[in-house]
């Protein structure tokens, strides 16, 4: 696991626009290359000089996906914010490698989320939740992998109401924010819905809309 830091600083007379830019066009830009996990933008509070410094923390599951960053678009990325705001802006870039990870263990996780997919993976969970997440084997019967994909290439399930299909599965128990954070991580293409499970439990599964 990788972070891509890039730290900004912008004049006082651009300030307002650039943060604006960044926030609803430059960082969703950037994590629609399909390169990056999550991004953070954060705020130097303690200045010195003149100006507003911004540090924005892009996670990268591995170097090689952040060499096709380089390569296929930062040059084009990078000319735009250029073009936009010209010697306002001075940036410097560096790369940092997660070593290791650390979590609170939060005891207000209630909502049970029942995953077969992606979440499962610990590079998207840290991406989504900033936590690795400490889950249970779950089967969820009546339902069936569908053949058909969303957009193609990602699994979701099809209820077919036969006890004899099942799906073995992971159950993860999240807070109401991480659920949310589930919630925009799976987006429109998904619904949520509640299941019981097997082990009599019951749970939050995405199916495609």
């Amino acid at each position: 696991m990788y972070i891509y830091n890039v730290t900004s600083n912008i004049e006082d007379k651009a300030h307002e626009k650039w943060l604006h830019w960044m926030k609803s066009v430059h960082i969703p830009e950037v994590l629609a290359t399909g390169k990056f996990l999550s991004a953070k933008m954060t705020k130097v509070l303690a200045e010195e000089g003149t100006g507003h410094t911004y540090s924005v923390q892009y996670t990268v599951a591995s170097k090689e996906m952040l060499n096709d960053y380089y390569r296929e678009d930062a040059p084009r990325l990078r000319q735009k914010g250029q073009k936009l705001f010209a010697d306002q802006l001075i940036s410097f870039r560096t790369e940092l490698e997660v070593v290791d990870e650390f979590f609170v263990h939060r005891n207000t996780a209630t909502q049970h989320l029942f995953t077969y997919g992606t979440l499962q993976e610990k590079e998207v969970q840290l991406g989504v939740f900033s936590r690795l997440l400490g889950g249970y084997d779950d089967t969820l019967h009546g339902h069936r992998i569908s053949d058909i994909k969303v957009a193609g290439l990602y699994p979701t399930l099809e209820p077919t109401h036969n006890p004899q299909d099942k799906i073995h599965g992971k159950v993860y128990v999240l807070t109401d924010d991480e659920l949310k954070k589930a919630d925009l991580y799976e987006g429109d293409a998904y619904e949520r819905i509640e299941v019981g499970l097997l082990s009599g439990k019951k749970a939050w599964v995405y199916l495609a809309r």
